[in-house]
């Protein structure tokens, strides 16, 4: 299996000081990679920038201005959450571009997969507004640039972040051609992804969003994934699948209180790969989100590859958390999701 990355130093210049969202997340994952020897099996390939013209696909050029010029200004905060600095506007195009440049790399046949370790991260950037650490939306612009470059007409999102994406939601809530499927703690930032939001008009029933209940953990994850996920996708038929690979919902994350390990996000990616190729010809790229536990990310990342890669042994420098007892109402929920989504049982 050839599983590209992309990469590119350029990243490191969104300089955000000491904020959760920092390049050294991106800093120790490169260090892990090249410690384990894993970076020698990975193509590397340059991301390129993102033009106005794919970054207008899915935010306003007034505000694509907007964020550029502040980072000329030498940057500063777009919200509570989102700061810039002078290098911001350069990393976010190329951050936008290196999900391109996966996309092209998978669709052409260079590489069977590609995993973008990129930043800033982009699923809450909305059209007109910067927010939750994202300044564009990485895989939003990706989908876009992906239906009108490929002769594709159907693709899948698959979003594992502990947060919702509000805004790859938003994007695509009235789009025959994108199914958006995403799993995140609830109620939590930004307040959106109830089980009730699943698209509208000729969107409808192509949003599904699983909502999880703070605590749940690798056996919730799997059975979300094998019992929602999987028939879904089979029912949609992608013939592309693009996931948002935050990894803020490992334990030992502070920023949340989910219970994933790393085997646990390992077997996340074997059902998502499965069901890449058995349904469009491996066509998979992974882009990173979030993510900020600084042993947690770089090993969960490392499992990514190595479970593209067809690699039996994942290590986990942290372990799993002590096992808790399955909730009681966890097949419950199972049952209305499915049920909302008319998944046969």
């Amino acid at each position: 299996m050839r599983v590209g990355l992309i990469y590119d130093p350029v990243y490191l210049e969104h300089d955000t000081g000491t904020h959760v969202e920092n390049a050294q997340r991106l800093v120790t994952t490169m260090s892990l990679l090249e410690e384990s020897q894993l970076k020698d099996k990975l193509p590397l390939l340059p991301p390129r920038p993102a033009t106005v013209d794919e970054l207008s696909t899915v935010h306003a050029r007034e505000y694509i201005s907007r964020i550029q010029n502040q980072t000329e200004r030498g940057g500063g905060w777009l919200d509570a959450d989102t700061v810039t600095s002078p290098g911001s506007y350069k990393a976010a195009i190329y951050a936008a571009g290196g999900v391109l440049t996966a996309v092209e790399a998978v669709m052409n046949k260079q590489v069977d997969s590609a995993f973008a370790l990129v930043r800033p991260p982009g699923h809450h950037a909305t059209c007109w507004q910067a927010m939750g650490f994202c300044l564009f939306n990485n895989i939003a612009i990706a989908t876009k640039y992906a239906l009108a470059n490929f002769n594709i007409k159907q693709v899948l999102i698959v979003d594992f972040d502990v947060h919702h994406g509000n805004s790859t939601q938003d994007t695509f809530y009235t789009d025959p051609h994108v199914l958006y499927f995403s799993t995140h703690q609830y109620p939590f930032y930004p307040g959106t992804g109830s089980v009730d939001e699943t698209g509208a008009k000729n969107g409808e029933g192509l949003t599904v969003n699983v909502p999880l209940i703070a605590g749940w953990g690798d056996e919730e994850y799997q059975a979300v994934f094998e019992d929602i996920l999987a028939p879904v996708a089979e029912r949609f038929q992608p013939q592309l699948i693009l996931v948002s690979a935050g990894y803020d919902a490992h334990w030992a994350d502070s920023i949340a209180l989910m219970q994933v390990s790393v085997p646990g996000f390992a077997r996340m990616v074997e059902i998502i790969k499965t069901l890449a190729d058995r349904l469009c010809q491996g066509h998979l790229v992974f882009t990173l989100e979030g993510g900020y536990h600084l042993q947690a990310l770089p090993a969960s990342i490392r499992a990514t590859l190595d479970t593209l890669l067809g690699e039996p042994e994942i290590d986990d420098p942290l372990g799993k958390r002590e096992a808790k007892s399955k909730p009681v109402n966890f097949l419950n929920f199972i049952r209305m999701v499915k049920d909302i989504h008319h998944i046969n049982f």
